[in-house]
């Protein structure tokens, strides 16, 4: 179910969408640009197809799991921005969101769609690559031109709206690209730094006007947190590995 919140005329929108997957930088990315842009929420969307829990928010209050979409009108364009608790659980429930977030897309004559996620590595990376993949060779060359890598040959499957949205988009002749950026593999892990990559990307590109060094300083901040915490579990894990050795060893 799509609701309503402000009746909003948009121009020449271009849908950036950054859902909850690898790494979270999809969602660290867009939360970031409508914080600093201070984008104003025009639609709530709610649906069966999203995860059967709720959500507690800071004042105690149970909330379902919705994807909400923002709006700020900059440099002669509107964007449309797409954040959310989660992705939907099912494949037919994905194809299902996917295409009703098209369907209003397009009623506001969208013509552009810019995806984001992340692609799993082993180890963390220490200067992440992002790479790029789109329904045709005009887009790609776009972001390739700003020395991203093209994602041929390179990354499997994308799994999820970031990667559904670009394939449904392609039957609707609608441009659209994905931007994937390299990070840790690990459920827990937030990837901030290379969210930040993404947030780059985009700055240039559609000439946001964001404020790179105050995100540099909020990212060393938060990586050093982050990295602390990262150290303590793969301890931890080890931990519990070595201990299992000795305890098998013992037996056997």
């Amino acid at each position: 179910m799509i609701k309503r919140l402000k009746n909003v005329k948009f121009k020449n929108p271009v849908m950036i969408e950054g859902l909850p997957g690898m790494g979270n930088v999809g969602k660290i990315t867009i939360d970031f640009i409508i914080e600093s842009l201070k984008a104003s929420k025009v639609f709530e969307i709610s649906s069966f197809s999203f995860p059967n829990c709720i959500f507690v928010n800071n004042k105690g209050i149970a909330e379902l799991p919705k994807v909400e979409i923002f709006h700020k009108a900059i440099k002669g364009k509107d964007l449309f921005l797409v954040s959310g608790d989660m992705q939907p659980v099912s494949e037919e429930g994905c194809y299902e969101f996917c295409d009703r977030l098209l369907d209003l897309f397009e009623e506001y004559k969208g013509k552009e769609i810019i995806t984001l996620g992340g692609i799993g590595l082993e180890e963390m990376p220490k200067s992440p690559k992002v790479y790029c993949a789109g329904t045709n060779k005009k887009i790609i060359a776009e972001y390739i031109n700003q020395g991203i890598k093209d994602a041929e040959g390179v990354v499997g499957p994308v799994i999820g709206v970031s990667g559904l949205l670009v394939g449904l988009a392609k039957i609707r002749k609608m441009k659209a690209v994905v931007l994937l950026v390299e990070t840790l593999g690990m459920p827990t892990y937030l990837g901030i730094k290379e969210a930040r990559e993404l947030i780059k990307v985009l700055n240039k590109q559609l000439k946001l006007g964001l404020n790179m060094k105050e995100l540099n300083k909020e990212v060393k901040i938060i990586e050093n947190e982050v990295n602390e915490k990262l150290r303590g579990f793969i301890a931890h894990e080890e931990s519990k590995i070595k201990t299992k050795k000795e305890f098998t060893n013992y037996i056997g």
